[in-house]
């Protein structure tokens, strides 16, 4: 296989296939795929997760293109599957899944030892954090990542998973969409026992803290800003998540028991 030419269209997955030892081999990425930033830099944007523009995308004769069924939109894809030859879908929907995740694009772009070293660092992180919570009593938490309107995430979700490893168990236990609108009249708002506020998608600040201790059925709730990218970046970035929310769950585990 000569050198590929690979279009990313996933932020976290643009920083794992630089890890990968992939930097010169990137030929576009989006306008949020900021990270290694002095790498990234070089490499041409071609628009948005959900706004990719397909004709810069062609000037740049990809073989490969990445994407995310969350983060992509099928329409942009299906477009691009007309004249890149390889497209490459992903969809993690738990913390373990970065293991396979590694593995895949190892072995597509023979990496299979840079993606086991990755794994093995995974697996230890994730093995940390899940000994941290066992034995521990849980927490049930709202996770926001949208305001006005004020969206949530479903237990079915990457963000969902990999918080509960943390012993957080987000509520809804049960939700029609994947991302559900809040309406603040819902009744299992009264078993939330903490509000985290990321800072992605939505950017919360200090000055969202008392907006949301004001919502409707959140007074008195704690509620902690949190780096968003830390639980919901899949790929390489889910090694310091993993010990990241450690450190989260570590510390509110100590304020409870004084």
């Amino acid at each position: 296989m000569g050198q590929p030419r690979i279009v990313s269209l996933v932020p976290s997955l643009t920083e794992l296939l630089c890890e990968l030892g992939l930097a010169e081999a990137l030929v576009g990425r989006t306008g949020f795929c900021v990270h290694p930033r002095e790498v990234v830099r070089r490499i041409p944007k071609v628009g948005g997760t959900k706004s990719v523009k397909i004709d810069k995308v062609r000037e740049l004769d990809a073989t490969h293109v990445v994407v995310n069924i969350d983060e992509n939109r099928r329409e942009d894809v299906d477009q691009l599957a007309k004249f890149i030859p390889h497209v490459i879908v992903t969809h993690p929907l738990t913390a373990d899944d970065n293991i396979a995740l590694y593995r895949l694009l190892g072995a597509l772009f023979r990496r299979e030892a840079q993606a086991e070293e990755l794994a093995t660092r995974f697996e230890q992180a994730a093995c940390e954090l899940s000994a941290l919570a066992r034995g521990r009593s849980r927490e049930r938490v709202l996770y926001l990542i949208w305001r006005e309107p004020w969206m949530t995430v479903a237990r079915d979700t990457y963000i969902s998973a990999t918080l509960a490893l943390a012993g957080w168990d987000t509520l809804p236990e049960n939700a029609a969409t994947r991302y559900p609108q809040l309406n603040f009249d819902e009744a299992w708002l009264k078993s939330i026992e903490r509000v985290l506020l990321p800072s992605e998608p939505y950017v919360f600040r200090e000055k969202h803290l008392a907006e949301v201790a004001a919502l409707p059925g959140l007074a008195g709730k704690p509620i902690q800003l949190l780096d968003g990218e830390m639980v919901s970046w899949y790929g390489s970035r889910a090694i310091a998540g993993m010990r990241y929310l450690a450190s989260l769950r570590q510390a509110s585990l100590q304020n409870a028991e004084r």
